[in-house]
């Protein structure tokens, strides 16, 4: 079945439809290569879909164990190269919420980020750079 149907609206970007849901996300090109920069760039949202995708994993494990992390937050960070023009590294800051996590937790909620599947599909030669904080 098919995921999402993607239409070029001219000018740089795109209009990305999830065909289930029909939510829809545009794109557009960055400033740095053409664009005018007006919305997340294909590469910004590979860039943020990791940060999701961490979270998300995390919530889930959260929710198997009865733990709340409702308040969690991810800043990203992408750093483009060039020759060839790509992305070679994604910062991520993961923040929670104040609470009593145990060492135990702490490891489980930070192996599951780290085992996401978007971060496992990334190519190894992407640097990762993870930190949690822990309020």
């Amino acid at each position: 079945m098919t995921t999402s149907k993607i239409l070029y609206t001219g000018s740089l970007r795109t209009q990305a439809t999830h065909l289930a849901s029909q939510n829809t996300i545009v794109t557009d090109a960055p400033i740095d290569n053409h664009g005018k920069g007006e919305a997340f760039s294909p590469t910004d949202l590979m860039a943020t879909s990791l940060g999701s995708c961490m979270v998300t994993m995390m919530g889930i494990k959260a929710n198997q164990s009865g733990w709340n992390i409702d308040g969690i937050t991810v800043d990203i960070t992408k750093i483009m190269g060039t020759e060839p023009r790509r992305i070679v590294q994604i910062d991520v800051i993961v923040t929670f919420p104040a609470g009593d996590y145990d060492a135990k937790t702490k490891k489980i909620l930070e192996h599951t980020a780290l085992t996401c599947p978007v971060g496992q599909s990334l190519h190894p030669d992407l640097n990762q750079n993870i930190v949690f904080v822990w309020s």
